[in-house]
């Protein structure tokens, strides 16, 4: 078997998680959809560690910063699987750790460039959303500003794959839109945690609705991400 086709074995298995996964929220089975959770994110790393390791890659700087994002994830589906508030918090800021791997990654080319006072608007006005968005999601309390800056995080991420799909050269365009959407995606996802944990518009399959949407978003964002490693 040649190196460059060994991604398709943990690939493999990453479907198929991600389809038990699947089955279980929407068929009410907590113990099958969490059984295979903490499994989900370490498969789309070995997945994403293999397919890179059978190209020419320069730099591995990036890479590193892909795979940490994808483990930061793994952690924090896990701590998210069991009850409590210090669980939901290390959820939190192992994404937002996550989310900052993802910045470093694509980020650092897409802002080049950018003048203060650019910087200074964007700030403001994603500022301004994420303020919007948290208090129209209705979250109060002691959760109000570390969901308000966890949020931020979020609109930080979409900033970055906007300004690439904005200021990059035309060639590119596709990976910067894959990065787009799957940031956008992973907003959504999140957006629905909130809402459920915080007993907004409930509905019965949004556990279904998040863990697609959320492994949609992790997969866009690792093909992009290679994308970008392998300068496509």
């Amino acid at each position: 078997m040649r190196k460059s086709a060994l991604w398709c074995i943990p690939c493999i298995f990453f479907v198929i998680a991600c389809a038990l996964n699947l089955i279980g929220k929407a068929a009410g089975l907590p113990v099958l959809a969490e059984t295979v959770k903490p499994a989900l994110l370490p498969l789309l790393a070995a997945t994403t560690l293999a397919y890179l390791l059978g190209r020419d890659v320069n730099d591995l700087r990036p890479v590193g910063l892909l795979i940490a994002a994808q483990l930061f994830g793994a952690a924090g589906d896990t701590l998210l699987i069991p009850d409590g508030f210090l669980f939901f918090a290390g959820g939190m800021v192992a994404f937002l750790l996550g989310h900052v791997c993802y910045m470093c990654l694509f980020g650092g080319q897409s802002w080049k460039g950018l003048l203060f006072w650019q910087w200074i608007i964007t700030v403001v006005i994603l500022g301004g959303l994420t303020f919007g968005l948290v208090k129209l999601i209705g979250i109060k309390g002691e959760m109000f500003w570390p969901m308000l800056v966890y949020g931020f995080g979020l609109m930080m991420l979409i900033f970055s794959a906007l300004a690439g799909v904005m200021r990059m050269p035309r060639g590119t365009r596709a990976t910067w839109w894959i990065l787009l959407f799957g940031a956008l995606l992973f907003t959504f996802s999140d957006m629905q945690i909130a809402m459920d944990t915080f007993g907004v518009l409930p509905f019965a399959q949004r556990p279904f609705v998040i863990m697609l949407t959320y492994l949609a978003a992790q997969s866009l964002l690792a093909v992009g991400g290679i994308r970008l490693i392998l300068r496509r």
